[in-house]
């Protein structure tokens, strides 16, 4: 069988010790000469996402020995954005998504693995999985680890989501500490990622519309045993991949990427994808440009009523038919590429030719019945932000904005003013110094959005940073505005007081002064030490650039 790697390490007299190695971790001849397999995974007990990854890998390695590889499981890092969400260590979440990539690749690499099975839980281990299979350009199957159950409130699902902005309505006194206290209790029964169309679930859904997932592997829950099935297959896959030849770079092409945006936009997905797909594709060599996702969101209509804009949960939608189903409707209307290549061997198109969208639910509808004409993320220009910024539109009823500044040059000082209820209806509410460099780390900002929506002002105040938002953000928000502060962007030079215009249909972002306002405000701007002068943050802000490109690290 196909080793176009793994040999290096055990043929020959001189790799007698190498084989000594296997041996002593209980390895055959038969297994030491087999293709071999690398499993990596995300598990880890920091956060639920994670948490089945553990029985998940344990079942793709039976799918690899039982096609005849072998397999050799290993882990690494990922970190919960919900437990370091509103604090100091949220600025390691995006620094993440690096590591991970960079670990992968580095097991891979110094092992001499012919083949890749990646699982994923959690918001940055997904991208920064296949960010890995994309450098290392090996036969690759992706596996999600799978959603949360819904949690229960008072009698109606919740999410996660629901918790942050109680947070935000019990500030206000609109919620008792009873109340605050039953929700938090009740919100997160089980383990899996985040239960609404926020990254996680988002990236599952891209990495099912490229291709690099097995048809439906992305939509049971993480606690259902039967996604052990997917795991089994999925290990078989990737050595019927290995023995054909196809590599991750074969399946993620430029159509596939279209592909995800496509199903991104078509769900209300996860402002973070303006992040996550560009890097992924500049992994395979190629540029997906901020214009390219919004072309695409702006021709796709909103096809899935997922929270946090709509009523529905990742679990109602495996109860509709999966992830396939919200595909076929897209491929029936030509709104997906059905020839991309994908991890089956076949093509999207074949993989979706015996999917039939049910009739007996609400969570997907045709496009004769779409929630909205266009996909819910825009991406936005002007003085403010010429790299460009992203809004997420779905659900959003208002999408024009003018206001004064009110000027926060951290999270903290942001959320301080929040929870002292100092912020008011016509507020133009500036985070910056929180961009990749800058933060640095990118950090979201659910804490703050939540509890602005939590005291009922999401629609009534636009929230603008040069950081970023959770996938579970809704109400007017900005974020990804570059350039960032930190490096003297027209987001530094703002002052309380100057009036801004957001205007999300037509894609502007302006501040009202003059360019020779601007110049003269830049000649006075200073750069701010660095917050940290030591360890990983420090070699990170060093190495990455621009959000407009994705953040990748160089």
């Amino acid at each position: 069988m196909n080793r176009p790697r793994s040999s290096v390490v055990t043929e020959g007299s001189q790799r007698a010790p190498q084989r000594a190695f296997f041996r002593s971790m209980g390895l055959t001849d038969e297994e030491i000469h087999r293709p071999w397999v690398g499993v990596s995974s995300t598990w880890n007990e920091a956060t639920p996402c994670n948490l089945t990854l553990d029985r998940q890998a344990k079942a793709a390695k039976e799918g690899v020995k039982s096609a005849g590889g072998t397999p050799r499981e290993f882990v690494t890092i990922a970190v919960s954005d919900g437990i370091a969400m509103g604090h100091e260590g949220m600025k390691a979440s995006l620094v993440s998504r690096e590591v991970i990539a960079d670990s992968i690749e580095l097991m891979m690499f110094a092992h001499g693995y012919d083949a890749l099975v990646g699982l994923a839980g959690c918001d940055k281990s997904l991208p920064g999985t296949l960010m890995a299979m994309a450098r290392l350009n090996v036969p690759s199957v992706f596996l999600y680890g799978g959603t949360i159950m819904p949690g229960k409130f008072k009698g109606r699902d919740v999410t996660i989501q629901d918790v942050y902005e109680a947070v935000g309505a019990h500030s206000a006194g609109k919620m008792s500490d009873a109340d605050l206290y039953e929700m938090e209790c009740g919100a997160c029964p089980s383990a899996g990622s985040c239960g609404g169309q926020f990254t996680a679930n988002t990236m599952a859904c891209a990495a099912e519309a490229m291709g690099m997932a097995l048809p439906g592997s992305g939509s049971p829950p993480a606690v259902d045993v039967d996604r052990d099935a997917f795991a089994v297959e999925s290990g078989k896959q990737v050595m019927r991949l290995l023995e054909k030849n196809i590599r991750a770079r074969d399946i993620m092409t430029r159509e596939a990427f279209e592909n995800a945006v496509t199903i991104a936009a078509a769900t209300g997905g996860s402002t973070n994808i303006a992040l996550h797909l560009p890097a992924l594709a500049h992994e395979c060599g190629m540029t997906l440009t901020l214009d390219d996702i919004d072309r695409i969101s702006r021709r796709t209509p909103i096809i899935a009523d997922l929270k946090p804009f709509g009523r529905y949960n990742a679990f109602d939608v495996y109860k509709a038919g999966g992830i396939p189903a919200i595909l076929k409707v897209l491929l029936d209307e030509k709104l997906i590429h059905g020839d991309c290549l994908t991890c089956t061997g076949r093509t999207m198109a074949e993989n979706l030719a015996g999917v039939k969208l049910k009739l007996d639910q609400n969570v997907i509808v045709p496009v004769s019945r779409a929630l909205e004409k266009t996909g819910g993320l825009h991406i936005l220009r002007g003085n403010l932000a010429p790299e460009g910024c992203v809004i997420k539109t779905a659900g959003v009823k208002k999408l024009q904005h003018r206001g004064p500044a009110r000027i926060f040059d951290s999270e903290e000082m942001c959320m301080a003013a929040v929870q002292a209820q100092q912020i008011k209806k016509g507020d133009s509410v500036i985070i910056r110094y929180e961009g990749a460099k800058g933060g640095p780390g990118m950090r979201e900002m659910l804490g703050v959005t939540a509890a602005i929506v939590g005291q009922g002002l999401g629609y009534d105040v636009c929230l603008m940073t040069d950081g970023r938002f959770s996938g579970a953000t809704r109400g007017l928000m900005v974020g990804h505005i570059g350039p960032e502060a930190f490096v003297g962007g027209p987001i530094a030079l703002l002052q309380d007081g100057d009036m801004i215009s957001v205007d999300a249909e037509k894609g502007t972002i302006s501040v009202e002064l003059s360019e020779e306002d601007l110049v003269k405000r830049k000649s006075r701007w200073k750069q701010p030490e660095p917050r940290y002068t030591t360890g990983a943050l420090v070699k990170y802000v060093k190495l990455v650039g621009p959000a407009c490109f994705g953040a990748v690290t160089q």
